[in-house]
């Protein structure tokens, strides 16, 4: 998965060089930054930005979930251009009995980094000037996972708009028992993905049906724990099937999708997340905004199974 950058990877980063000086210059004035700098005794302006943007991005990590669930290919372009091969195909000439093949043709899918999803902590001076570091990197938290959140929602919604019928399949599975899901009904989601030539890499579903899995002996006997797991970000491991286990509250409850993520879509990764000063002193609000600069667009429909109902 793409991590977002810390601060000083970002100083780094030619892509960011540009708009930095501004950006830390900003900094300077801003009361919030300010108090930063004063509560965690901080050296100046960019080292108490710097250290609210990392706050930002480790409080994201945790809840980009979508990130595992979808190809994710950072640009420096506002439009990528995703060839899509088909298959060629194969004859016998009857004469001289040998076999030959038509060449690979393409079709192409244009993806526009054009979504920009934000978050900010704004406050009053008054609040800024009697604020401790630790209530102020608290808020500086909240800005990070509501931007994770944000953009697993965005990625989720982009798999739920699939038309029943450009599923793998042709149309959307049912489980054996309404309302459980079971071991049975994995190895179905495996299987329609399968017969379309793909494989499901990831497995992505609402605690509610997790719950149901843990009281089927099957699914318990399947799952062997080990590096993929990370419990924090709902990833349970790995089953025999190849599948990844992705629990998430951003799941539909009652609807499973089962996901090869090598090709089924992409999240195109224009500008990872990036902590900047606000200020309105008209308003009297002042505070830190977090955003990203993302696109979203379905590669393989066929690559994805979805199920509901359980």
């Amino acid at each position: 998965m793409t991590n977002p950058k810390l601060f000083e990877a970002i100083m780094k980063d030619p892509e960011y060089r540009p708009i930095l000086p501004d950006i830390i210059e900003r900094a300077k004035a801003n009361p919030m930054v300010n108090q930063v700098m004063k509560e965690a005794l901080l050296s100046d302006a960019a080292a108490a930005l710097g250290r609210m943007h990392d706050v930002v991005v480790e409080a994201a990590k945790p809840a980009l979930i979508g990130r595992e669930i979808i190809w994710v290919v950072p640009t420096t372009e506002a439009l990528v251009r995703f060839p899509k091969a088909k298959l060629g195909k194969a004859y016998r000439t009857a004469e001289l009995a040998q076999t030959w093949f038509m060449q690979e043709k393409y079709d192409t899918v244009d993806i526009k980094a054009d979504i920009e999803i934000k978050a900010g902590a704004e406050y009053s001076k008054k609040f800024l000037e009697d604020a401790s570091w630790p209530v102020l990197e608290r808020q500086t938290a909240e800005v990070g996972r509501a931007v994770a959140e944000l953009e697993t929602e965005r990625i989720y919604a982009l798999y739920s708009g699939i038309a029943a019928s450009d599923l793998a399949g042709g149309a959307v599975q049912t489980p054996a028992t309404a309302g459980t899901l079971a071991w049975a009904d994995l190895v179905k989601l495996c299987k329609v993905i399968r017969n379309e030539n793909f494989n499901a890499k990831v497995l992505v579903l609402h605690p509610d049906q997790v719950a149901d899995l843990w009281l089927d002996d099957k699914f318990i006997h399947s799952f062997y724990f080990g590096k993929e797991v990370d419990v924090s970000k709902g990833i349970l491991g790995e089953t025999y099937l190849g599948m990844k286990i992705l629990v998430s509250t951003k799941a539909t409850d009652g609807t499973v999708f089962a996901i090869d993520t090598d090709v089924a879509a992409v999240m195109l990764l224009r500008r990872d997340i990036l902590t900047e000063p606000f200020e309105n002193p008209r308003e009297d609000r002042y505070g830190v905004v977090a955003s990203e600069r993302i696109g979203l667009g379905v590669l393989r429909s066929k690559a994805v199974a979805k199920m509901t109902g359980a």
